[in-house]
């Protein structure tokens, strides 16, 4: 909204309670809306002549007075329409509120020479302006934002339930709409079956915090704890980089401090094995090559790992 126009709709207000006398200043604010409605609905209504008069002074002459007329006399269609999104469940209040800055801005724009009444006229910004406000704040991920998107999101849940109520028993137990009723949505909206589709989904679905919204250590279950990737995080490349180094170069330093008997231990009985057992050599096998006992070998085997587990811990420091 232009700062100008914003300047406008002030300057209507204020004009309008400061000009117009009873019943015309008798409006509430949105704050008691009970008390609202029924104000607007005492509003007189203007005729054809008086409407085309007011109009015509606020084009010409920027009567701002003649602007509130218009604007008050209107009020009640305002609060007719907004009733019909009430199903959306967002507060009739700023329904109506959105609806008045539709009808302000049709007033500013009406031309009464085109033959046509200000009600007409006023029902589509009217319309507008609700739209909008729904789309922003119905959910937090914007459900609709092309033409057609637009037109489903609006006709969608009226259409589907009419269609329900006639369907055949077959059908009518069906959460979702079957293949020939997508076909009557999109012929009948003038759309794609595959938008009709694509919003019926969007529609059954609601919205998900990512992050968790009580304390209660129910972190590990909230999305974010699974769509983290956290393989980019400094600590993990780090960790990552000193686990590989040490799994590479340095074993192979840390073997280079066991003598030959040792090493082939380790080597035999750690690193020839496969991963199903197969492979390399038992304490007995070793045993009877070197000419010693198993737990001669055993001993040979655990000293020699304490050896390599020194030479690693210094190669990671």
């Amino acid at each position: 909204m232009t700062s100008g126009y914003s300047q406008y709709a002030m300057n209507l207000s204020t004009s309008t309670s400061l000009s117009l006398r009873d019943p015309w200043a008798m409006v509430p604010s949105l704050g008691n809306l009970d008390a609202y409605i029924s104000s607007v609905n005492r509003l007189p209504m203007l005729t054809q002549d008086e409407e085309s008069s007011y109009a015509r002074r606020l084009r010409d002459a920027g009567d701002l007075s003649a602007a509130g007329r218009l604007v008050l006399s209107h009020l009640r269609l305002v609060v007719s329409v907004s009733r019909q999104y009430l199903g959306y469940g967002l507060p009739h209040g700023d329904l109506i509120q959105e609806g008045n800055v539709g009808l302000m801005k049709a007033v500013k724009r009406f031309d009464p020479d085109q033959g046509v009444r200000l009600v007409s006229y006023a029902l589509y910004w009217i319309k507008a302006e609700i739209h909008e406000y729904i789309l922003r704040n119905w959910r937090m991920v914007k459900l609709a934002t092309t033409k057609a998107q637009r037109k489903l999101f609006f006709n969608l849940r009226s259409m589907k339930q009419r269609l329900k109520r006639d369907a055949s028993d077959a059908d009518a137990h069906r959460n979702t709409l079957s293949p020939g009723e997508v076909e009557h949505v999109a012929r009948t909206l003038n759309v794609k079956p595959d938008e009709v589709i694509e919003m019926e989904t969007r529609l059954s679905g609601g919205d998900v915090a990512l992050e968790p919204q009580t304390d209660d250590g129910e972190e590990s279950f909230a999305p974010i704890a699974y769509l983290a990737d956290d393989r980019g995080e400094p600590t993990q490349v780090l960790e990552s980089r000193r686990r590989d180094a040490l799994a590479g170069e340095g074993l192979l330093q840390a073997l280079e401090v066991l003598d030959s008997r040792s090493r082939r231990i380790v080597e035999e009985r750690w690193l020839k094995v496969n991963d199903d057992n197969s492979g390399g050599m038992t304490l007995h096998d070793l045993a009877a090559e070197y000419g010693v006992s198993a737990e001669r070998i055993r001993q040979i085997e655990v000293a020699a790992m304490k050896k390599m587990r020194k030479a690693m811990e210094a190669a990671a420091a």
